[in-house]
């Protein structure tokens, strides 16, 4: 059975800037998906942010195994109903990977509860990546480093918190470092942000990116059955607790209260 997956993109630089349309005649969006269909075991389709619902609908998210999310220009016309519909999906297991500029997407910053601030500089410089973690199965197949000759540099301090994993780092001609591809955990799903891929620039036809890309998406699926309910706190019953209890003690709630959130 194939990893379902949505290519999400904001589909605006690659309309309104002639060097990104060169570089994706068809979007950021449809290069990415090209590049993961070329594995048999994963079905990829797109989304954008002009299509209704963001292409994110209901049903269409929970036939979604994981999310890529690509966004620069347009943060804040994504609904925020659609956000905490994503949302929802990841913290019920759907995987979310989330690329470049989409550090300040409200889907990231939503799940990691942070500013996702960060230093940066657009001048075309060598960006080196390091493998952090050996044997990780997102850098499966990746020399110890690889190396993106046209990059927007990304700089520590990165607003985000402690990583369960710190996958990749980055140096940049200018000096700084970043760290560049880290994992969370956020209920029931898996996250992976991966820095490179700044629209003027081809990196997502590097075969290195698009290797990484590929690991990312079986690292991040979940093929436990989604949580559909994943906010819920239910009340237990005295009469349904697993050893025998007496209630005593004064009460807040009644039997079956949902209670307050």
């Amino acid at each position: 059975m194939s990893i379902k997956v949505i290519v999400w993109g904001e589909n605006v630089h690659d309309q309104e800037n002639q060097v990104v349309a060169d570089l994706y005649p068809k979007g950021m969006h449809t290069c990415i998906a090209n590049n993961l269909n070329s594995d048999t075991g994963i079905e990829a389709s797109t989304a954008v942010l002009q299509d209704p619902e963001h292409g994110l609908s209901q049903e269409r998210l929970v036939n979604t195994d994981v999310l890529l999310w690509w966004g620069h220009a347009a943060h804040g016309e994504v609904s925020d109903e659609v956000v905490e519909r994503v949302a929802n999906a990841v913290l019920g297991g759907m995987g979310l990977i989330v690329l470049h500029s989409g550090h300040f997407s409200k889907i990231f910053k939503r799940l990691m509860g942070t500013p996702c601030n960060l230093t940066w500089r657009e001048a075309g410089e060598r960006e080196r990546l390091w493998v952090a973690s050996r044997n990780h199965p997102i850098v499966k197949g990746i020399p110890d480093h690889f190396e993106l000759e046209y990059e927007e540099m990304y700089g520590e301090p990165f607003g985000i918190p402690e990583p369960l994993e710190t996958v990749l780092i980055s140096w940049f001609q200018g000096g700084e470092v970043f760290r560049s591809g880290v994992t969370y955990k956020r209920g029931a799903g898996n996250v992976f942000y991966f820095r490179p891929g700044h629209e003027t620039y081809p990196t997502y036809h590097d075969e290195n990116v698009k290797t990484v890309l590929l690991n990312a998406v079986k690292w991040a699926y979940n093929e436990q059955p989604r949580i559909m309910n994943p906010n819920d706190a239910p009340n237990v019953p005295v009469e349904q607790a697993l050893e025998p209890i007496v209630e005593r003690g004064p009460k807040l709630h009644v039997d079956g209260e949902l209670g307050f959130k």
